[in-house]
């Protein structure tokens, strides 16, 4: 046993580089543990700014200067940040009240909807069940509104955080993207001087990470605003609200559009019922979904993240269950950092062993 661990020691953490990198990673994820909730306004600061990067990189290339190229980009940000707070969050959340208001109406209507299937459908299904059925998600429901109401009478706290992350957000954006060079440098000042492992890492992590974040946040927008656009055409109930979720579905790949085809269905049930309209709003959401998976995405994301779909909801999972909604967002970039640090890990292979591949490959 002492031999295998010896073994691995050496074959794995044979240079000092890699060791302060598992101290580094092992003293980030305490600290993201620990005080991620503390620290969210800054690290939310750090990721705008890296995103914005993109956009300063393009102008500094037309020729505009570094200064203007910061003004321009920061200005681009403020206006969709007070875009967000003053008109689609607001708006959203009307609908949701409104939502809620109505969800008694809409329960009914649901009901009376179930208690024709056994009229219509004898041999499936017998009223008993539907009552059955309905009783349970009554007893479901009045759960969730008591939690609801529970979390409403604790959440004063939460609303001044909130409100001193909005505050503080926009200002520490300003700040990181401004003293970029010396954040970076005092930074590196901590990490030992010759560090090519981490070179290597953080060279593959940039070239995939930069590629998905950015063209996640566009895909976000152009299919949460291409989905709004539907819904008002098709008259549906509560549009903006629908397409801030199929917006924010994409964020989830294979789970988020499934997921979200249930809301969008039950309303549609609820204000048409079965027939035409229901059929085509089915129809056009489905081809979305189409268009997103099978033209809007190799467009937008040149470099695919090369991750097996098994690993994407797994990282979801695992991520999503540690920093929930963040966690979910941040899924796969995470799991691309795991990625490039596996590829690029020091591995010493013994002369024995060596030759021993070499041997096996002969044969």
């Amino acid at each position: 046993m002492k031999k295998l661990v010896n073994d691995f020691l050496d074959r794995y953490f044979h240079d000092e580089e890699s060791i302060i990198l598992m101290l580094l990673l092992t003293f980030g994820l305490g600290v993201l543990l620990l005080f991620g909730g503390v620290l969210a306004p800054l690290i939310t600061a750090i990721i705008i700014a890296y995103l914005m990067q993109g956009l300063v990189e393009i102008l500094l290339r037309r020729g505009l200067s570094s200064r203007i190229a910061f003004i321009l980009v920061y200005a681009v940000f403020i206006g969709v940040f007070l875009s967000m707070l003053l008109f689609l969050l607001p708006s959203a959340w009307n609908q949701l009240r409104r939502l809620m208001n109505e969800l008694p109406n809409l329960i009914s209507q649901w009901q009376a909807s179930l208690l024709l299937l056994p009229e219509n459908y004898p041999n499936l299904v017998s009223e008993q069940q539907i009552r059955e059925f309905i009783n349970g998600v009554q007893g479901e429901l009045g759960g969730y509104g008591q939690s609801v109401l529970e979390y409403s009478l604790a959440s004063i706290p939460s609303i001044i955080s909130w409100v001193v992350f909005i505050v503080l957000v926009p200002i520490l954006v300003y700040f990181v993207m401004k003293d970029k060079s010396d954040l970076i440098n005092w930074a590196g000042n901590f990490l030992p001087r010759n560090r090519p492992l981490m070179n290597r890492i953080w060279l593959e992590m940039d070239q995939q990470i930069s590629n998905y974040m950015r063209g996640k946040v566009l895909e976000i927008f152009i299919v949460g605003s291409v989905s709004y656009l539907m819904f008002v055409i098709l008259g549906i109930n509560y549009a903006l609200l629908l397409s801030v979720l199929v917006g924010l579905s994409v964020i989830v790949p294979y789970i988020g559009a499934t997921v979200v085809t249930i809301p969008v269905a039950a309303v549609a049930y609820v204000q048409w019922g079965i027939g035409s309209e229901f059929y085509t709003a089915l129809v056009a959401y489905g081809v979305l979904q189409l268009v997103d998976g099978n033209v809007l995405v190799p467009v937008i994301f040149s470099e695919a993240v090369n991750l097996h779909p098994v690993a994407i909801i797994a990282a979801v999972l695992v991520f999503g269950g540690i920093w929930g909604l963040a966690g979910v967002f941040f899924a796969i970039p995470l799991a691309t950092l795991v990625k490039a640090i596996i590829n690029a890990w020091p591995n010493k292979i013994h002369p024995g062993a060596e030759s021993e591949a070499e041997e096996g490959g002969a044969r």
